[in-house]
């Protein structure tokens, strides 16, 4: 088969696809050990195994039940191996699980989800081919380029995290885990009441093409993505004319598209606390109330970013005093370019 082209149909007579097909594709076999056989085989104690899997975030089974590979032994192994070196503490080995297990569970559901259309337009193409064995197919030729752009993009995110803790240690008494910046949190206006007005796949479709869209021009701006909630997206920068710029941006491609919802943004600075791949902190609370008393497609800030933003670019307009939760009266500001 050459590069690029469609999967080859099986030779000879189709074969009635089994329970755990796909399974024993992804993972090169199918789980023959028992928990304790895996602690065991892992060379740690069984509430050690018990609290890395959970850590990884899959569910306890029965001592008696064969729910594990022997790959599952080899990867606590090496778990365990680091910390015999005492690189890391049994706390840290389960922190560092937990954020691996949260962080491919969501990319998984992601991979999958986006595969399945797929799967389902090379089985149209195939006479006699089931999905099962078009998805098995697709498993065994993308794993291997995906598993290595995997490894790629996490050392170049690791590289972008070292940077920006570099440049805070740089400062003379700084905590490494605090740092300033301005949180943007954008929504979509209405969107429990349109959702009951739209179809499953239709909903699906308009969080992913809004999702996709903030993560663009966050990363235009030299920004990041904290997390995406359906209908919203919390995002920083280290820049606050950036931000602005992100939330203009935001506003531009979605807002403004007539086939696309309207939209909110509201912008705070200050202070943050990063910490498990999130931010926490006023300025991140701060940004997610403005939101609820922005206008459609208009971007709110509080008075540190206006502080912030330079007199001569930009123009803000006090509103009115309001109760804001969590931090009493609040007077937001309005903002736009000159």
């Amino acid at each position: 088969m050459t590069k690029g082209s469609e999967p080859e149909p099986a030779s000879g007579p189709p074969i009635d696809p089994q329970p755990g097909d796909l399974e024993r594709a992804i993972l090169g076999g199918l789980p023959e050990l028992t928990a304790p056989q895996m602690a065991e085989a892992a060379g740690v104690t069984r509430d050690q195994a018990r609290r890395l899997w959970r850590a990884l975030g899959f569910p306890e089974y029965p001592d008696d039940t064969p729910a594990f590979l022997s790959a599952d032994a080899d990867a606590i192994r090496l778990l365990r191996g680091v910390m015999d070196e005492g690189l890391l503490d049994f706390d840290l080995a389960v922190n560092l699980t937990r954020a691996l297990g949260q962080t491919m569970a969501r990319l998984a559901d992601w991979e999958i989800s986006s595969l399945v259309q797929r799967v389902e337009e090379m089985t149209a193409d195939s006479e006699g081919v089931t999905r099962v064995e078009t998805a098995v197919r697709l498993v065994e030729q993308f794993s291997r380029p995906f598993e290595e752009l995997l490894i790629y993009a996490w050392r170049r995110h690791l590289a972008a995290a070292a940077g920006r803790i570099e440049a805070l240690a740089s400062q003379d008494d700084e905590d490494l885990h605090v740092t300033e910046l301005t949180v943007g949190f954008a929504d979509i206006v209405g969107f429990t009441a349109l959702s009951n007005t739209l179809t499953e796949d239709r909903i699906g479709d308009l969080v992913e093409l809004f999702e996709m869209r903030c993560a663009d021009v966050v990363a235009t701006q030299r920004g990041r993505i904290i997390k995406s909630i359906g209908d919203s997206v919390l995002f920083v920068n280290d820049d606050p004319v950036r931000a602005y710029d992100t939330a203009e941006g935001i506003i531009n491609v979605i807002g403004r598209d007539q086939r696309m919802p309207d939209v909110r943004v509201g912008l705070a600075s200050g202070p943050v606390v990063m910490r498990l791949g999130d931010v926490f902190g006023p300025p991140v609370n701060m940004a997610a109330r403005l939101t609820n008393v922005a206008r459609r497609n208009r971007i709110i800030i509080d008075a540190a970013t206006a502080g912030l933003l330079p007199a001569d670019q930009f123009e803000t307009r006090r509103m009115a005093a309001r109760p804001v939760r969590g931090f009493g009266i609040v007077e937001p500001l309005a903002v736009r370019r000159h």
